[in-house]
């Protein structure tokens, strides 16, 4: 039966009920797809539908092919070390474990250690070897004996780092005691800190020992290099049969990675030339030729001389290598039997490339901020009145002769803070001032003493006590004792100050802050940035741009290595050329620079205290940092090493700690290992930290902690009466919101002051015991000073005493 004309339709009510749909999760159903899909067809991805048809069989077998490939293109690369004209010669460093050893009586064995070897030696004064019995090609390097810095520049490019000791004395022939000198253990050390290549030991003048006790001093020499190089076999060199060993033995053993070279193209100078500019005298290119190893090397980026400085390239050459192995060429049966290679003339056999202006990495290290950039406000009237008032007040300065008005106005003032941080009474600054005026009194009265001297000649009779005291710098003794007491005193409390009482404490730490916790409170790392900050450079994320970094300098394709070419280095001074030239036997390393790697920023190294050296040092103190390839000197401020956001400051670095070491200096991607060393008086250098690069990050938040003490007067269950923290009653109201704490662990606060001299009565969490001592702690970020200076080879032993900071 039909509706009516007047007759309604059902609709339904709100309170109809609905039933909830099925839930596929996060995927879509079948039914969906099929409605969206409508029938179409889509194009199938065969290698994706390969793979994912593969059984559990066939995916094991295709790991195990990638796996196998991977390895063997790996063992192909090492064995290809010294072998074949694509390839660089195995390069071995020598160097001695006593300093008074004959090396080139080692180099000679080593080239006689076959009839069919062929040597030669290049401009650069390094030894290249070819045996072509064994297919092989070698090339030795002898580093300066006594310089450190020399050594250890020469085993950072090392494919083998050879140690030699010697049985007997080289002057008399009389048996040694002794293994390893002191020159030797330092050395060893050092380049074990540094990152040591694949090493052998080998003992010479064995032959000269009876021979029952010949396996006796090999034990001993395998003994003493344990604690070392414990799994290293020692290897005799007397007779040509044992320099062949040596030489297979080099070329057949493991190669130890060491992961911040291969990271970079490096190139050790076989031949230096220098084209002077047309336009200029002081500056031309410099013609570097050598073997590059490591990773390719691009001509559009930067390199790096240690010693000297950064530079750009102009073009790359290849070069037809001029110490391939030949067979059928016989031995020089006259004279001299190795080819002199300074006379040849290297043959260019195609260029590689050139320098794209567009492309080319700056040489840009610092940003240049704009002054202007900031908020301007007029100054009021008062302080136009206050900045004359300073400006007509007369300062006494300490300065050098000869130094003009104009020039002492640019001398910055010593922060208070930095010159006394445990005092900070009138009469302390006082005499702090007048120390500080008496010790540059003796040091010119030590420089008007060494203007005149004379020659005398000392019989072997006893010292003379009065001529021993002359010899003293009684300053530099007051100086040193003042230094541990400082370090005794802030171990035994760390971090405690007194609170002054010829002013008002909120003036005194007007910088400082309160926390609630110092893991969990919030600090803003751009809350106050010093205008060092504004010439640094940051990334946004350093890790992520670290490892692009290191994917995209394995693409280079300018240059490969194993091959043998020539760096036009741009822009270098004759002054540079000429001190190459007058290095005895040093060798000349060239680096290649990853990008961002000129650029400066804040760097933090992770630090372990060395045991050879038993005292604190002083944050802010100069110190030589070695990283990697740089050299260079600051004074770092120290914190701990720590997970979170801030990093509680340390004001002494002591033995058996790690701390991490902040300061401006250029960029180094991680890894990276780090030498520290310390310059003493006399300007010798002791190592006195060992570490690694751990980041270039200017928002890592280094917090001083100051602890003010106070002790309790009158307790009264949970609540005390507590004096000597403040001596004011304006002090107390204001460092009323700070949170209070004990040593025997009790938590609390100010609750009101009592009287006008400081008392006031506090609140805690528990019972406190009269002999306990309160606390409050506070808090201010601190950021190192720019200190960084390049240390140049010729300067390194005549740096200025005026650069270390108390």
């Amino acid at each position: 039966m039909g509706l009516t004309k007047n007759q309604e339709t059902h609709r339904p009510g709100v309170f109809k009920q609905t039933n909830k749909a099925h839930k596929t999760g996060r995927h879509r159903s079948k039914g969906v797809i099929n409605n969206e899909v409508k029938g179409k067809q889509s194009v199938k991805v065969i290698s994706k539908q390969i793979h994912k048809n593969l059984n559990k069989d066939d995916r094991r077998h295709q790991s195990l092919q990638l796996r196998k490939k991977k390895m063997e293109e790996i063992l192909e690369q090492k064995r290809n070390l010294g072998r074949g004209s694509n390839s660089a010669p195995v390069l071995i460093c020598i160097i001695p474990l006593q300093e008074d050893l004959d090396l080139e009586n080692i180099v000679h064995k080593l080239k006689n250690a076959d009839d069919t070897i062929n040597s030669y030696i290049s401009p650069c004064g390094i030894v290249h070897i070819n045996i072509p019995r064994m297919k092989q090609r070698f090339s030795i390097i002898v580093p300066p004996i006594g310089n450190v810095f020399g050594t250890l520049d020469a085993a950072k490019v090392a494919n083998t780092v050879l140690f030699v000791t010697s049985a007997t004395n080289t002057v008399d022939g009389t048996v040694r005691e002794e293994i390893i000198d002191d020159w030797g253990n330092e050395i060893l050390k050092s380049c074990l800190l540094q990152g040591l290549p694949t090493s052998i030991v080998a003992a010479t003048n064995v032959d000269k020992l009876p021979f029952k006790k010949r396996q006796d001093y090999k034990q001993r020499v395998a003994q003493s290099i344990s604690k070392c190089l414990p799994e290293e076999k020692v290897f005799f060199l007397d007779t040509p049969t044992d320099s062949l060993n040596v030489l297979r033995r080099v070329s057949t053993q493991k190669q130890r990675t060491v992961t911040y070279r291969t990271k970079r193209p490096y190139l050790l100078a076989d031949e230096l030339k220098y084209v002077s500019t047309e336009n200029s005298d002081n500056q031309g290119t410099l013609l570097v030729t050598g073997y590059l190893q490591g990773s390719p090397i691009s001509v559009n980026g930067l390199i790096h001389i240690p010693g000297f400085n950064d530079f750009q390239m102009l073009q790359i050459d290849l070069i037809d290598n001029p110490y391939v192995i030949e067979k059928n060429k016989p031995r020089k049966q006259s004279g001299s039997d190795e080819i002199d290679m300074k006379n040849n003339e290297f043959l260019i056999s195609q260029t590689l490339g050139h320098a794209d202006p567009e492309k080319q990495e700056s040489l840009e290290s610092e940003n240049i901020p704009d002054l202007m950039d900031a908020e301007q406000t007029w100054p009021t009237e008062e302080e136009l009145a206050q900045a004359e008032a300073a400006r007509k007040k007369k300062i006494v300065k300490v300065v050098p002769k000869g130094t003009s008005a104009y020039q002492a106005a640019w001398i910055p003032d010593e922060d208070a803070e930095d010159l006394s941080e445990y005092s900070e009474n009138e009469s302390e600054d006082k005499m702090s001032v007048d120390g500080a005026n008496s010790h540059a009194d003796s040091e010119a009265d030590m420089a008007s003493d060494d203007e005149e001297y004379e020659t005398i000649t000392i019989s072997e009779a006893a010292p003379d006590e009065c001529k021993y005291d002359q010899d003293i710098d009684m300053a530099e003794e007051k100086e040193a004792m003042e230094k541990i007491n400082r370090a005794k005193l802030d171990a035994q409390f760390p971090d405690e100050v007194d609170t002054p009482q010829n002013m008002l404490a909120k003036v005194r730490f007007q910088k400082y802050r309160g926390l609630e916790s110092f893991r969990t409170s919030p600090w803003d790392p751009k809350e106050n940035l010093p205008q060092e900050y504004a010439r640094i450079f940051q990334f946004e994320n350093f890790d992520r741009t670290r490892k692009r970094i290191f994917k995209e300098s394995q693409d280079m394709d300018t240059a490969l290595p194993g091959w043998y070419i020539r760096l036009h280095v741009a822009n270098v001074p004759r002054d540079i050329f000429t001190e190459l030239n007058i290095l005895d036997k040093r060798p000349i390393i060239v680096f290649g620079l990853l990008p961002n790697e000129q650029k400066m920023s804040l760097i933090n190294i992770v630090l372990k205290h060395a045991n050879i050296y038993q005292q604190a040092i002083k944050s802010k103190e100069r110190l030589v940092f070695q990283c990697g390839f740089r050299r260079f000197s600051a004074c770092p401020i120290f914190s701990q090493h720590t997970n979170g956001s801030k990093h509680k400051y340390e004001r002494f670095f002591r033995p058996e700690m790690v701390v991490v070491a902040s300061m401006y200096a250029p960029i180094i991607f991680p890894p990276c290992p780090v030498l520290c060393y310390i310059e003493q008086k006399n300007g010798s250098l002791d190592l006195v930290a060992s570490g690694s690069v751990l980041s270039a990050n200017p928002d890592r938040i280094v917090v001083k902690r100051v602890v003010l003490s106070g002790h309790p007067f009158k307790v009264h269950k949970h609540s005390a009466i507590v004096r000597f923290m403040f001596f004011n009653r304006e002090d107390i109201n204001w460092f009323k919101p700070v949170q209070l704490r004990t040593k025997y662990g009790r938590r609390g606060h100010i609750k009101e002051p009592l009287g006008t001299h400081g008392h006031m009565k506090c609140f805690f969490n528990g019972q406190l015991k009269s002999q306990d001592t309160v606390l409050m702690n506070l808090y201010k970020r601190v950021f190192p000073k720019w200190t960084y200076e390049p240390l140049f080879l010729t300067q390194l032993s005549n740096k200025d005493d005026s650069m270390m900071i108390d």
